[in-house]
């Protein structure tokens, strides 16, 4: 620990288990800004799904609310692009914070308004408009958190991807306790069950989404209340741009803000497929753009643009499958899942979006201590591998839930575990692909393009998630049109298939080709 002039440590150098102490204040502000985002996450395809279109097994509401989930997860990385650099020109990444959880905060207590009618404004209208405030909240807040834990080191300082880690868990404990307690709250304040699950007469419970939505939004003052009592750790680390120090930057980004949400409402409002049309054609520009630099590059720097394309590509197709968790996947849980039971009490299946964060909390060290020891005996795969054995483990995972669709029982219901099993093997795919990809991607892009490349990359998970919806609205549709409980099993199971032989088949390719790949990466890994 340094000393001060007066013998005492000073509040930005003064440590905590060997990091700055400012690393914690930004891990707890993020985990509750995270368990804002995954509590509201988990409720949100079944809350539309159930308040706008009256019934969670209708095809259509399912389809609908499908859609309207992954335009507004495509939003949210989306914007976020833009979020670093209002950091960067006008607020500096304190005050972005801020404002992002604010926006954040407001519009998860917006999605809690009742049914109300009041000329052409209801509770649709503020629904909607509350999801837009959490897509602009989270452009400013996400990006600049994570800049500001890498403020705190030095360049070279070897504790900075520990610190990076410690970060990173924050991340998962958020996403893990928020859509058990949001759930919790949820099923406490709607309608109980009537009798035991499985026996007849037996009568679901009927929870009140509304109220996980405020706990969320509590969850997200309480991040800004950590992280704006501790700010003397950061030390001189966030503060705005010089000569951007008064209030008229921060009017400026809320005047900005408030003018940004209704373009996104009306996105989502009105057809959330015009938000595929603008990712897609986005992602094509900078595809395109990027192919034509590569053209102007030297052999080295073309070969590691067509590389980085190439990655860009695969990153939006694993996206695609993978985030089936909070869509397809989480209404599967709800309809044909035989829940996992202790005498009266059966798993909530909001919980199951707890299972990838737990997982990772859990696999995350052992996978860093795997890649270390195999690096050792020289047996580490490259990132090229890295990548195809993600895909074969998003692949597999549904192999393992069609394995149990199969086995189905007459009432058309799976047993957990084979739920369980997917997020399992899915969780492995994500640890070769998601800790490597953007250090990955920033560098093989010339040093001129980086901020750009990390843009390109958020959109290509923002289109990701946007086909992630679509697929989600084709097995919706495709279930809700039989009547009969083991056909609309099989339906989900089909949609899944496909996945499945995607994620199977792009892996192997992948890492049939991956040491081709890796030669013109030239070294970089």
């Amino acid at each position: 620990m340094q000393q001060n002039p007066g013998g005492g440590a000073t509040a930005a150098e003064a440590t905590l288990l060997g990091h700055p102490r400012g690393l914690f204040v930004l891990f707890f502000a993020e985990l509750w800004e995270r368990f804002c985002y995954y509590g509201m996450r988990a409720l949100l395809a079944f809350y539309i799904a159930e308040q706008f279109f009256g019934n969670l097994s209708q095809g259509e509401g399912q389809s609908a609310a499908s859609a309207s989930y992954g335009g507004f997860t495509a939003l949210v990385y989306a914007l976020g692009i833009f979020g670093g650099s209002i950091a960067d020109r006008l607020l500096g990444y304190r005050r972005a914070i801020v404002l992002g959880g604010l926006f954040m905060a407001a519009g998860e207590f917006l999605l809690m308004v009742p049914k109300f009618e009041l000329g052409p404004f209801g509770q649709k209208e503020f629904f909607f408009f509350g999801l837009s405030l959490l897509i602009v909240g989270n452009g400013l807040f996400k990006p600049n958190i994570s800049s500001l834990v890498g403020k705190l080191y030095q360049q070279g300082d070897p504790r900075r991807d520990g610190g990076f880690t410690i970060f990173y868990m924050g991340i998962n404990i958020g996403a893990a306790l928020a859509p058990v307690f949001c759930g919790m709250i949820a099923y406490a304040m709607g309608t109980p069950a009537v009798g035991e699950f499985g026996q007849p007469g037996y009568v679901p419970p009927v929870p009140d989404y509304r109220y996980g939505f405020l706990l969320a939004g509590i969850g997200m003052l309480l991040g800004l209340v950590c992280f704006g009592s501790f700010t003397k750790y950061l030390g001189d680390k966030g503060l705005p741009p010089p000569g951007k120090e008064g209030v008229g930057p921060i009017l400026k980004v809320v005047a900005g803000g408030l003018l940004v949400a209704p373009i996104c409402y009306a996105l989502l409002k009105i057809d959330a497929s015009y938000v595929g049309t603008i990712i897609y054609v986005a992602f094509g520009v900078i595809v395109a753009f990027l192919l034509a630099v590569a053209a102007k590059e030297e052999t080295i720097g073309r070969q590691r643009m067509f590389v980085l394309v190439l990655l860009l590509l695969l990153n939006s197709v694993f996206w695609a499958g993978f985030e089936q968790a909070g869509n397809s996947l989480n209404f599967f849980a709800k309809g044909q899942l035989h829940p996992l039971a202790l005498g009266s009490w059966t798993m909530p299946p909001e919980w199951w979006q707890s299972v990838n964060a737990v997982l990772i909390v859990a696999l995350g060290p052992v996978f860093a201590a795997l890649w270390v020891m195999l690096d050792r005996r020289g047996a580490n795969p490259s990132i090229p591998a890295k990548f195809g054995i993600g895909f074969l483990g998003m692949g597999v995972g549904f192999v393992v839930l069609n394995l149990g669709i199969g086995g189905a029982n007459s009432a058309g219901l799976v047993f957990w575990y084979f739920l369980f099993g997917l997020y399992l093997v899915h969780t492995i795919g994500e640890l070769c692909i998601s800790p490597v990809g953007l250090s990955m991607v920033t560098k093989l892009a010339p040093a001129r393009m980086t901020g750009m490349v990390m843009g390109a990359w958020f959109i290509s998970i923002a289109a990701g998630n946007f086909l992630a919806g679509e697929i989600s609205s084709l097995a919706a549709d495709r279930a809700g049109a039989v009547n009969d409980a083991l056909a609309k099993v099989n339906a989900y199971g089909g949609v899944f298939g496909y996945v499945a032989w995607a994620g199977i088949g792009l892996g192997i390719a992948v890492i049939v080709v991956s040491k081709f790949i890796n030669r013109w990466m030239h070294g970089v890994k």
